[in-house]
Parts: structure tokens; sequence; C-alpha cells
């Protein structure tokens, strides 16, 4: 072999390891270099002579990587809703702001208000604990709405970082495929680093696929698990925006397209917040499964309570002798309107009093779909859940309301409220108004009077035995349903003035042990029962014997009281009922306020054939559903992160640097490199030892 040959040989062994000690050396020097993945020169044997330097490019597992970023979103989603959910939790366990320590405290109170109805200490202890529970529940509804719009900031710094990724990303695409194209031998290892480490950000954001591109050397399509594409491989790319409807805190995802010079017009497409998946995917499910409903049942259960105690305390008689009033002042609540609904509209709802067991945790969709002459007077009614789609019934079917007639004034809806329609705009079929009645009103509620001698602990009514009775039958019970003042179908016997209607019913006479005649107060006979088989709700006898005055039977509930007997009546014996003037000693009202504590009184679902809850039940459902919550999802989380970190293992073993592997090819590739060295030194020496023979 010639001494050229050997040059030509040493030269090759030479830039050879000199390739391999750089890629060695740079690898060793980018150990700490976050994304930075290990790269390898390839050698081959030349067809001539020495060796031949093949591209550097790095060496990646693409199945291990996105493994890794499977289990970067996984844990980004849960890690979000698991700190977001624990903070509630953390909140409704709290000692300090537990609402069902102020319904103890309240109940107990009123307890001991009855044992002397005309204390007006304890009466006022009444009050103060109604206040005291009143601001738990505020408190609990005000930090959920300070998490509300703390959460649309965070909405909006995802969306903001996203679309930042988004886009370096397409123009990392660019970049890439143009630095491909310009060498054909060494990979833009730096590019295409920076690029997966922007890709990996995006997967803790959201959810994605990633596709290499099968058209452009180097460039790669970005999809949401869901479809939507993000970055095309041409570098050109969507961005995602934050939208609201009828209510403004309640933000929507949107993927806004951009077709740039392309005819085809650009759109905003909803997605689903539900398949997002990691960061900006566990808030959405946090406020829809955790916030949202907390909210709600918060609401839902200040309103049930008001509710109870102001239509019992109107079932009393105060410490004034008179009818008693509202305890709680219950605020009506505006409709928002839908995008699309423009004009001077003044949606307005309200409570329909007495039917706060019938309220649930459901928003309210409202469609006008008849009109005349601007007015409504036919709507369609949406149920609706805290994350805006409709509720189910028991068959899965959605909770509409169609054919709801509106007759001017106040409609009543399914669920215990009512809703008007007001304003100076003509309204026309199709506007869409939205109603949220329990989301925010727990801040709201507040005490409707702060005197004592409102709290109505009387009964207002008065039943006895005449002196001259012969039989051993006693008055054992008396019921006040009723005490509405007026002229409507829905008025009571009570004039509001401390008396009774003379028409009403004020005695009972018998006329056997089975038979008696209601008397009214002019001392005219009202009605005949015969044959009656017990002594119980005497005026509700009457009013199912057929006998019942017409004038009476057409009115929702008169005269509004009746009372029961025990023992056995004798012909003659009779039993007054009468307003119950100067009773202050009397406690039945109260003990029937107490007596709410224990009555079902919320409902637990839109779903009118389940039963309804107590109070105190309804409380902890909703904190053991919210601690739940919690718990398995910190169990997930753990689980999550031990997947990731086996994730990050077995990238790393094939994408890391070890140091370990690189100081020994550090030391093979300088003895390479040596060798080659001396090989050129021989070649020099042979080549200089032929000249000088040839001289």
């Amino acid at each position: 072999m010639s001494s050229v040959d050997l040059f030509s040989l040493a030269t090759s062994g030479v830039n050879a390891s000199s390739k391999l000690l750089n890629t060695t050396s740079n690898n060793i020097a980018n150990v700490n270099t976050e994304g930075y993945v290990r790269q390898r020169t390839e050698l081959s044997n030349s067809q001539v002579f020495g060796v031949g330097i093949g591209n550097t490019e790095r060496i990646i597992n693409v199945f291990a990587q996105n493994q890794l970023r499977r289990d970067i979103t996984s844990v980004g989603e849960l890690e979000s809703f698991s700190q977001k959910t624990s903070a509630i939790d953390t909140l409704l366990a709290s000692e300090a702001n537990s609402i069902s320590k102020g319904f103890s405290e309240y109940f107990a109170a009123v307890q001991t208000a009855a044992d002397d109805p005309t204390n007006l200490a304890s009466r006022d202890q009444v009050l103060g604990k109604a206040n005291s529970l009143y601001q738990r529940m505020a408190t609990l509804s005000d930090y959920m709405v300070e998490k509300e719009e703390e959460l649309n900031l965070e909405f909006t710094s995802l969306v903001n970082r996203a679309n930042t990724l988004i886009e370096n990303i397409g123009n990392l695409n660019r970049s890439i495929v143009v630095a491909k194209g310009n060498s054909t031998s060494d990979e833009p290892s730096a590019l295409l680093n920076e690029r997966d480490l922007a890709v990996d950000e995006l997967s803790s954001i959201m959810g994605i696929t990633v596709k290499e591109s099968q058209s452009q050397n180097g460039a790669i399509n970005i999809n949401l698990t869901s479809g939507e594409s993000l970055v095309l491989e041409n570098g050109s790319f969507n961005v995602f925006e934050l939208s609201s409807d009828a209510d403004l805190t309640f933000k929507e995802l949107e993927l806004a397209t951009d077709f740039g010079s392309q005819t085809k017009a650009d759109t905003a497409l909803r997605l689903v917040e539900d398949d997002l998946g990691g960061a900006l995917g566990g808030l959405f499910r946090y406020r829809n499964e955790v916030l949202g409903p907390v909210m709600r049942d918060v609401g839902q259960l200040a309103v049930a309570f008001a509710d109870a105690v102001n239509e019992q305390n109107k079932l009393g008689m105060d410490l004034d002798g008179q009818l008693g009033g509202n305890i709680f002042e219950i605020p009506s609540f505006r409709g928002l309107a839908f995008d699309g609904t423009t004009g001077d509209y003044v949606v307005s709802a309200q409570l329909t009093e007495g039917k706060g067991a019938e309220l649930t945790d459901a928003d309210y969709k409202i469609e006008v779909t008849n009109v005349v002459a601007g007015v409504p007077t036919e709507i369609e009614v949406t149920l609706l859940n805290a994350d805006g789609i409709p509720k189910k019934d028991g068959s899965g079917n959605d909770l509409v309301f169609s054919n709801v007639p509106v007759t001017g004034g106040f409609a009543e809806l399914e669920g215990g409220i009512e809703v008007d329609f007001a304003g100076t705009s003509a309204y026309t079929v199709g506007n869409e108004f939205l109603i949220q009645p329990t989301k925010t009103i727990a801040s709201s509620i507040t005490l409707a009077t702060n005197r004592p001698e409102d709290l109505a602990f009387a009964s207002p009514i008065r039943a006895g035995a005449d002196g001259d009775n012969l039989g051993s039958a006693n008055v054992i019970n008396t019921t006040v349903t009723n005490t509405t003042v007026g002229t409507g179908n829905d008025r009571s016997a009570f004039d509001g003035a401390g008396g009774i209607d003379p028409a009403a019913p004020a005695e009972i006479v018998f006329t056997a042990a089975n038979s008696f005649d209601v008397i009214d107060g002019t001392g005219a006979t009202i009605a005949t029962v015969t044959g009656t088989t017990n002594l119980n709700n005497l005026i509700e006898q009457a009013k199912n014997s057929g006998t019942w005055p017409a004038a009476f039977a057409g009115l929702t509930d008169y005269p509004g009281y009746d009372f029961s007997l025990d023992g056995v009546p004798r012909a003659g014996d009779s039993f007054n009922i009468s307003y119950n003037t100067d009773g202050f000693n009397d406690n039945s009202n109260a003990l029937n306020i107490a007596g709410l504590q224990n009555d079902n009184l919320v409902q637990v679902s839109s779903e009118s054939t389940n039963p309804p809850r107590t109070f105190q039940d309804a409380y902890a459902s909703m904190v053991g559903r919210v601690g739940e919550n919690a718990s398995m999802a910190s169990v997930s989380l753990a689980s999550a992160e031990a997947m990731k970190v086996q994730s990050e293992n077995w990238f790393d073993s094939v994408s890391g640097v070890s140091l370990d592997e690189e100081a020994a090819n550090l030391i093979k590739y300088q003895q390479s490199y040596a060798a080659a060295a001396r090989i050129l030194t021989t070649a020099q020496e042979l080549f200089n030892t032929i000249l000088q023979s040839a001289r």
C-alpha cells in the first residue's frame, strides 16, 4: 500500500474520530440541559479506503416519547383538579365554616326559646343564630365566587400560554423543514429539541396527538385528542379563544381557525372541555363537577331553609298578637340574555313562596316560543346542570318543559320559581334567557326583621272543650295550614286584625258520638258530618262531607286551620275555635319551627320522584361528594405520577445522556483519534524517506 493510501486512511480516521469526539463532547456538555436528546454519529465502511462519516442524528424512541406525553397530560389534568378540589374540601370540612354546625346552633336556640316563649333574650338568640348561619353560607358563597374569578384568570393565562406554544411550534416546523432542506447530513438537533420541549409543555396543558408529516421532512402535525387541528405541517396553526354566552363568568373554550389568504372564511369551533385533558381540562372539570355544583347546592340549601322558616313563622302568632311574617328576605334574580337576544328585555324571576322544598340546583334556559303583540304567551324551559348541559330524567331524556303558558305577571315554572317578562323592546320567537336561581343567592339572603317580637312562636288559634260537656273527648291537636289574608282564592279565615272571619267554622257540636255539626261565628250551621269513624281533622271531614258550602269549596285552603280530638264525645258536647288572643305562652308554633330540622325539605335532584332530604343530610351529602372527589383525585394523581416516572425512565434510558457511557466513548474515540494521527505521522515519515532516497 502506498503512502498516499495511508494518507487517505489516516485522514478519514482522524476526521471520523474528531466527529465522534465532537458528538460525545456535545452530549456531555448538555447532560443537564432540559429537553436535550443525546446524539449519535454513524460511520460507514468506505468503498475505496478508510471510513465514511454518516449523519449525526438524535437517539429517540417515538413510542416512549408519546407515552411520556400522555402521562404528562394525565398528571397535568389530575394535578390541577386535585389541588382545586382539595381547597373546596378543606373549606367545607372546616368547623368554622360548617353549615351543619350553624343549623344545629339555630335549632338548639329555637328549642331553648320554646321553653319560655315570652323571653325576649331567648328570642333574640334565635335571630342571632339565624344571622350567624347565613353569614356562614355567605362566606362559602363569596369564597366560591372569588374562586370562580380566579379560575377565569387561570383560564386566560393557560390559553395565552397554549397559543404562544402553538405559534412557536408552527414557526419551528417551518425552520426545521428549511434546515433539513439545506443540509443533507446532520439533523437540526437544537431546533428539534426546542420543538419537542414546546410540545411536551403543550401536552401538560391539554391532551394532544403528534404525527410526523408524510410530505415535508421533519414537520409534524398536532391535533387535539378530539381531532381538531392545532398545528399543520406547513407551519400554519389555529389558536384558542375564551368566550361566554349569557353568564359572563362562565367561560367556554373555542378554537379559532385561520385560513390565511384562502377563500374559506375563518370560524370559531366550540370545544367540549370534558375531552380536553391536561391542566386546562382539569380546571374545566373542576368547575363543572365541583365548584359549579357546590355553589348551587349551597344556594339551594339557603333558599330551602329560609322559605321553610318563613312559611312556618307565617302560620304562627307573634308577641304582638299578630300573624307572623317573613323572617328572611329572599331576593329575586335577573334573567341573562343569550347571544343573539338583543334588546331592552327585563326578565325577572323569584321563588314561589312556600315552594322552597321544590327548588333544585338547576339553572333554567328559557326560550320564547310564542308571542302576541310583542309579549310572550308561551315558553319552553330547559333545566341545566352547572356545566350548561341539560339535566336528564330517570330515563335519560333531557328535562325540557314545552308549551309553558305565560299569561302576564309572574308565571310559575317547574321547581318552585316564577318568571316575569318586561322591558321596552318587543319580544320575538327564539329569544333565549338564562336564569340561575341558586348560584350566588346564598350571599344575598338577609334577615327581614331584627325584632325578636316578630318570631311567631304561638298558634293563632285555640280550640277547647265546653265546660258542660258530658263526654270524655278532649282536644289533642290543632293545626294551621294557611294564614293568607285577603279576598283571593288562596285566602284563609284570618282577618289580619286579630280575629277570624265570622263565616268561618267557630264551633263543633256533636249530635251523636259519630256525628257533628260545624257552626260558624254567627251561630249558623255550615256543614254536617255523619258516620265518622275517627275524630282526626274534623274540619277536613266536614269539607269532604258533601255539605261544605259552595262558597268555600272553590278556595284553595279555607279556613286554614283544623283540630283533632281524643276520647268519646256525647250528643250535645261542643268544642270552640277562636283566635288565640293573649296566648303568648303558647309555644306550639315554636315547636313546629324546631321540627323543621327533621323534615325532608331539600330536593336531591330535578327528578320529582326522588325523595327529598333534611337540611343536615343535604349538606352532609354535598360535603361527602366533594370529599370523595378530592380523595379519588389524590389517589389517581399519585398513580399518574408513578406512571409518568416510569415513562420518563423509559424515555431517558434511550434518549437521555449517560455520563458513564459517554465517558467510555470519550476514551475510545480519543484512542482511535490518536491511532489515526499516528498513521498520518507514519505516512509522513514514509513519504519523506521515499523523497530522500530518490535524491
